[in-house]
């Protein structure tokens, strides 16, 4: 994407992780870039102008369960409205990969149940929610993204591994509350910042998979954290093991190609940059 093909794209949720660096990618391209945050959220909503490719970022994460009505808020009444009262070429909703924890597969068409007694399963239930809102509406530019662990320079420290390299730098060691064993799907911010706008403006799927499409264990976390950085390692006593599904990417690499993530690959780079780069869990009612 360059100056050849320069679109108008407009990110809601642009001071996020995901989303600041989705506005800084789209400036370095060349794009035309409105950076909107929840301070001029309401104005962009009864503006009614012409907002290009418009990428919804906004989302609540590790604090989602003491903040049900402001998850709610950002992940199901914000998308409505956007869908209502914007005028767009093509609207992206970022959803996740976590909505797969009951699912029996993780392609994109197939079932995902919930619990809804279960407080982890709010923001499943919500995120589901607002794809299913984008997938009803009829226009075909409205599409879903679903992410799974994004990895990268600002990372918020409420997620799992920016909690570990926080620690890490703080104290020079670190605890992990699930065992060696355990595994997650990591894809880097470089490859998310590359495919969302793509995906925005020429995807022919209403929904994808952005993920690596393989899991890494906390063992090789643990051990790259210890032979590169020196640290101190441990693991909780009786810590559970949590193996989250691997994520099929088979319709993402079909027509956009692998995201080539490696996690233990980036990690010196990480390691490296993240002490120019504070940590700072997310405060506000909404991430944006």
């Amino acid at each position: 994407m360059g100056s050849a093909d320069r679109s108008t794209f407009t990110i809601l949720g642009a001071s996020g992780f995901i989303g600041a660096a989705l506005v800084a990618w789209l400036e370095s391209h060349d794009q035309v870039v409105h950076a909107v945050t929840r301070a001029v959220l309401p104005a962009l909503l009864t503006g009614r102008r012409q907002a290009g490719h418009v990428i919804d970022c906004v989302g609540l994460t590790g604090d989602f369960r003491a903040r049900p009505l402001d998850t709610a808020e950002a992940h199901v009444g914000l998308v409505a409205r956007c869908l209502g009262e914007l005028r767009f070429e093509s609207f992206l909703l970022l959803s996740s990969t976590r909505v797969y924890a009951r699912a029996s597969a993780t392609h994109e068409d197939t079932a995902v149940p919930a619990l809804p007694a279960d407080p982890s399963d709010l923001y499943n239930v919500t995120k589901l929610a607002g794809e299913a809102l984008c997938l009803a509406d009829p226009r075909p530019t409205i599409r879903v993204v679903r992410l799974s662990n994004v990895y990268g320079i600002g990372m918020p420290a409420e997620t799992f591994l920016g909690q570990v390299l926080h620690e890490g730098h703080e104290t020079g060691g670190a605890v992990f509350r699930e065992s060696p064993a355990s595994t997650q799907d990591y894809v880097s911010t470089t490859a998310v910042v590359r495919l969302l706008p793509v995906i925005a403006a020429n995807g022919r799927q209403r929904i994808y998979n952005v993920a690596a499409g393989s899991n890494t264990s906390h063992a090789a976390i643990a051990y790259c954290l210890r032979d590169i950085a020196g640290w101190h390692i441990g693991f909780a006593p009786d810590a559970p093991t949590v193996r989250h599904p691997t994520i099929d990417t088979a319709r993402l690499e079909a027509e956009f190609g692998p995201t080539a993530s490696n996690l233990v690959a980036d990690l010196p780079m990480l390691l490296a940059l993240a002490q120019e780069h504070p940590y700072s869990p997310s405060t506000r009612p909404m991430a944006a």
